[in-house]
């Protein structure tokens, strides 16, 4: 009795170590589900926003082609990721199936707005030389405006140029509101407006008898 108290039996020692392997083993097996997901959604929605990108119409790619290079790179890198876990468990590989599902939907619905975000972002970038050009001779007009309204002497010898009854001024207070609104939205007219602004300051000093030394 002793002896065997001393001297557990191997079916206890066999039995107290499946506790530690059997742990371990779900936990290798979550890591590696996690893992192989991760991969898995990362290669479909790529996949998925590349095969949209290039099937636009764009006469200078081919479309064909690229296209099937991008569903050979994603699917060389999605299959792996799906089948591995699929061996190893099949309820894995039902899990997976539906993520990839799910994943491909979502890209394939987010793509156009990501596509608009991202032509957006680009034309912003082309626009910003135009856009700061714009600001300093919108500024320089403003300037030249704000002394019919603030110079004394030009009030005096020029009451034209702050009477909105006449047509010519009239119009250029409706050109200024144009160009500081789209200035403050950033819009892609506002350079045109600011050429708009000047013409009309222009056929507004004119109109009000304002010599070209003046101006």
């Amino acid at each position: 009795m002793e002896e065997a108290t001393r001297n557990p039996g191997p079916g206890l020692t066999l039995g107290g170590a499946a506790v530690p392997a059997v742990a371990e083993s779900i936990l290798s097996g979550a890591f590696q589900l996690l893992f192989c997901g991760a991969v898995l959604v990362c290669a479909v929605a790529a996949t998925v926003f590349a095969v949209r990108r290039h099937s636009t119409p764009d006469p200078d790619r081919e479309a064909a082609d690229t296209v099937f290079w991008d569903v050979f790179m994603g699917s060389a890198v999605a299959l792996p990721a799906l089948l591995i876990p699929t061996l190893a468990s099949p309820w894995s590989g039902v899990v997976l199936t539906a993520l990839a599902a799910a994943t491909g939907v979502a890209a394939y619905r987010s793509t156009p707005r990501i596509m608009a975000w991202q032509s957006a972002r680009r034309q912003r970038r082309l626009d910003q030389p135009v856009y700061t050009a714009a600001q300093a001779e919108h500024d320089t007009l403003l300037a030249r405006w704000s002394r019919y309204e603030l110079d004394p002497a030009y009030c005096i010898d020029y009451p034209a140029m702050t009477d909105v009854r006449r047509p010519q001024t009239a119009a250029l207070v409706r050109a200024m509101r144009e160009a500081d609104q789209l200035r403050n939205a950033r819009h892609q007219g506002y350079a045109p407006a600011v050429v708009r602004l000047g013409l009309a300051l222009s056929a507004a000093e004119q109109a009000a008898g304002i010599p070209a030394s003046a101006e």
